[in-house]
């Protein structure tokens, strides 16, 4: 099937999905799922951002017409956040933040790499770990929250632990890929092991985009 009868194709089964669902649940619930899973799509087939905005779109639809639903959701990720962190850290002293909106850019400049926990509805995060200071041999950072973009830069010596999940989005770590819903990648560095200081990275998004790059 040449590209433009996909395309076509993919057109009527939205059509037919639009019809259907619309005689069973409200205008604006059915707009927002088929906007969601045109945006999963576009993630997938495309390497621009065009997928993330779509999907965006959709889930904003979502939350206006199903505010209840999406506050438990919400209270529910939080919750997990804090037992998630108690674990992670096993009750040793570390930095804990939630934030309804979070944008952190620690790709600048030279910064502390502690023990720390961080929630947020909606998160943008960069993190170089090349210019990070550690207090300590090892580190773990809690990152978790509802809607999150999250780039980290791993240098080739520094030994990282990896886990990471989305209910649905992308990640990408070094060479593995996954895409679409329900998506986990358990990583570790080849020199963990051995390594002199260590970071494990626990993250945990609803929908995301998470990118981890060793350079």
């Amino acid at each position: 099937m040449d590209e433009r009868n996909r395309n076509t194709a993919l057109v009527l089964i939205a059509a037919g999905l639009f019809i259907l669902l619309n005689h069973y649940v409200s205008f604006f619930t059915t707009a927002a799922l088929v906007l969601v899973l045109l945006g999963l799509y576009k993630i997938r087939s495309s390497p621009d951002k065009s997928g993330y905005w779509i999907l965006g779109i959709g889930v904003v639809i979502f939350i206006s017409g199903h505010f209840h639903f999406v506050l438990a959701i919400v209270l529910m990720s939080l919750g997990l956040f804090y037992i998630s962190s108690k674990r992670a850290h096993r009750g040793e002293g570390h930095y804990q933040k939630h934030n309804l909106i979070e944008s952190i850019k620690w790709d600048k400049e030279s910064w502390v790499l502690k023990n720390a926990s961080l929630w947020n509805i909606i998160g943008e995060i960069y993190i170089d770990l090349s210019l990070a200071i550690p207090e300590q041999k090892e580190t773990t950072l809690v990152l978790q929250g509802v809607l999150g973009d999250v780039d980290i830069i791993v240098p080739e010596d520094l030994g990282v632990s990896v886990n990471a999940s989305v209910i649905a989005g992308q990640i990408d770590v070094v060479r593995e890929k996954e895409t679409g819903v329900l998506n986990k990648i358990v990583w570790e560095s080849p020199n963990y092991a051995t390594s002199d200081t260590k970071v494990k990275l626990m993250i945990s998004y609803l929908v995301g985009d998470i990118d981890i790059k060793v350079v």
